[in-house]
């Protein structure tokens, strides 16, 4: 880019840039425009040079401005802690997965822990004496990809107070516990981590996150933006176990922690099930080999609509982890009973009545496009006798929900890219489209990435805030690689830029 103010100038004109969006209304095609902007607003959009060219000045050279992208769920300390964590998604047995972490160089605190493994499909079994001989007296920690179990050795198990059966696999609370022992080690070490990844994260074109870690996170965004920060927008997520401190605090979605607004308070989070890659989200039907098992149901019904209950009373909205089609089920009832405002997260098998209940409830689907392709040989297989549809992305927009797209990360990479390509091409790496009848258009991928949501449309208008994203190519028109491979030359939060390459 030719005219490159530094990041954190305040940007009056974004010149020669290019529109997309499927519901324009401006006259221009694909002639460039200037785009004026003040006090953190789009004031104007005009051709190139009709009107004069006043303050900062950055030049778009011909590149396409968008919306500024949101991730509606990331678990903020646990992504950026991956840096320092062994990387385990390409393993393909648990044999492999003890022997890798057996060279790994524990870190300063005693500790060896890798993450990302996927062990649904393996064709050994997980057992803490093929752990303990891998990996000796050093305390091994390997997180599932979910996040919904850890495969611990006995020296971890004795350093945590925690036994455990003869595989060493803790499931569900338990795992979810030692993640935040794990993620809480080290405050300084995990805000600077945040912080490095979020200004990773803008230049993908990231304004804002859905921050829903697993700890009282506003005592830790106060403390991050004490220090500075100042790269994203940030709404953070309370937990049940935090419920009764919000309210006593008077803590509202929506209220705001700095005087700019840039990290406000969420929604309440409840995990109402497990996992797939676990076999323990809440299903109809059993799974495979395990007639008895349906998964669990780790938030009775009657325990979510009093949390909801209670939640709403205090303003806030709900977020409600369901995966399983039975989850999913009893997280709609709970939002029809309550009364209650929010989303539905992951909503990864929905059963058909279920999925016109989100648009007339006004429940969001807070999706994760990428979880489809990684999961497609699990889900073909685990999930091969449910009768809910899987990832049902277009089923769920065709019937009029609002969709909003997120990594989850770290169970996926945060890459805004990645998660519309997968959504609309349904397909990685070569692979045939898995599902693509539940595919959706680059339009609708586009507004489910914004903070919006996909009812909010993909364009631009006077009036908007300044939350925007210069890229490379109009993402409306790319195929599934160069749409993975866009560009951010340039991210602002209100005419303020938080990236420009």
């Amino acid at each position: 880019m030719n005219g490159m103010p530094p990041r954190g100038a305040t940007v009056d004109v974004i010149a020669n840039a290019r529109l997309t969006g499927a519901d324009r209304l401006d006259p221009f095609g694909d002639d460039p425009v200037d785009i004026h902007l003040a006090q953190g607003r789009i004031v104007d959009i005009a051709p190139v040079r009709a009107l004069p060219r006043r303050g900062e000045v950055l030049d778009a050279d011909g590149g396409w401005v968008i919306p500024g992208l949101w991730d509606h769920h990331v678990h903020t300390v646990q992504w950026a802690l991956v840096a320092q964590r062994v990387a385990l998604g390409g393993v393909r047995s648990a044999a492999e997965a003890a022997a890798q972490m057996a060279g790994a160089a524990p870190l300063g605190d005693g500790r060896r822990i890798g993450t990302g493994f996927r062990d649904a499909l393996w064709p050994d079994e997980m057992t803490v004496a093929a752990l303990d001989a891998a990996t000796g007296d050093v305390p091994t920690y390997l997180i599932n990809a979910d996040v919904h179990s850890v495969w611990l050795n006995t020296a971890a198990l004795r350093r945590e107070g925690f036994t455990a059966d003869e595989t060493g696999v803790l499931r569900e609370e338990p795992a979810f516990e030692i993640s935040r022992r794990l993620n809480a080690a080290d405050p300084r070490v995990g805000d600077r981590l945040v912080t490095a990844a979020l200004d990773d994260a803008a230049a993908r074109g990231i304004v804002g996150i859905v921050d829903l870690d697993m700890a009282w996170n506003a005592d830790a965004w106060r403390r991050r933006l004490d220090a500075g920060f100042d790269a994203a927008r940030v709404r953070f997520g309370i937990y049940p176990a935090q419920l009764d401190r919000a309210l006593a605090e008077r803590l509202a979605s929506g209220d705001a922690l700095d005087r700019a607004g840039l990290v406000r308070v969420g929604p309440l989070k409840i995990i109402t099930d497990g996992s797939l890659g676990t076999r323990t989200a809440a299903c109809s039907h059993p799974y495979p080999g395990d007639p008895h098992n349906h998964g669990l149901l780790t938030v009775p019904p009657e325990t979510l609509a009093e949390l909801m209950t209670r939640a709403t009373g205090g303003g806030l909205a709900c977020a409600v982890h369901a995966i399983g089609d039975v989850a999913n089920s009893h997280a709609l009832d709970a939002f029809a009973t309550t009364g209650a405002t929010g989303t539905i997260e992951h909503a990864q098998l929905v059963a058909h009545v279920d999925i016109p209940r989100f648009a007339r409830l006004g429940v969001g689907a807070s999706v994760q496009p990428e979880h489809a392709i990684d999961d497609r040989d699990m889900t073909d297989t685990i999930w091969a006798t449910q009768t809910g549809i899987p990832y049902a992305l277009r089923s769920l927009a065709a019937s009029g929900a609002n969709l909003f797209f997120g990594s989850d990360a770290p169970v996926a990479p945060l890459d805004p890219w990645a998660a519309m390509a997968a959504a609309v091409f349904r397909t990685r790496d070569g692979r045939p489209a898995w599902r693509p009848e539940e595919g959706v258009d680059a339009a609708t991928a586009l507004a489910a990435s914004t903070d919006g949501g996909s009812h909010t449309g993909s364009a631009l208008f006077p009036g908007d805030v300044a939350d925007l994203v210069v890229v490379d190519r109009d993402p409306l028109s790319a195929d599934e690689a160069s749409l993975r491979a866009t560009v951010a030359r340039a991210t602002t939060i209100e005419g303020r830029l938080t990236h420009v390459s």
